[in-house]
């Protein structure tokens, strides 16, 4: 699971089948300081995340594909959470 960024939506003409319904984002990871890092990626969304919202995703195609009801889905990335705040607790 990575935290990311919402940077935007995507909007597909022809999708498979499966992706009927869902939204899909634009979703550009960050690093444990909440720099962006490495490449955006698309996920889909069941919870309405917002422009530039920090979001979590999972890459666990299984659980994409669980969630869309269809095993042989092409999808990878789903958005698991919506990041509220974030604190840093170090240990001494």
């Amino acid at each position: 699971m990575q935290l990311a960024r919402v940077e935007g939506s995507m909007i597909a003409t022809r999708k498979h089948p499966s992706l009927n319904g869902w939204r899909m984002l634009i979703c550009q990871p960050l690093d444990a300081d909440g720099k962006a890092e490495g490449t955006p990626i698309i996920a889909i969304d069941p919870y309405g995340a917002g422009m530039h919202q920090t979001v979590i995703v999972s890459s666990d195609g299984s659980a994409a594909r669980e969630a869309v009801g269809d095993p042989s889905s092409p999808v990878r990335q789903i958005i698991v959470a919506i990041v509220d705040e974030t604190t840093e607790e170090r240990v001494a």
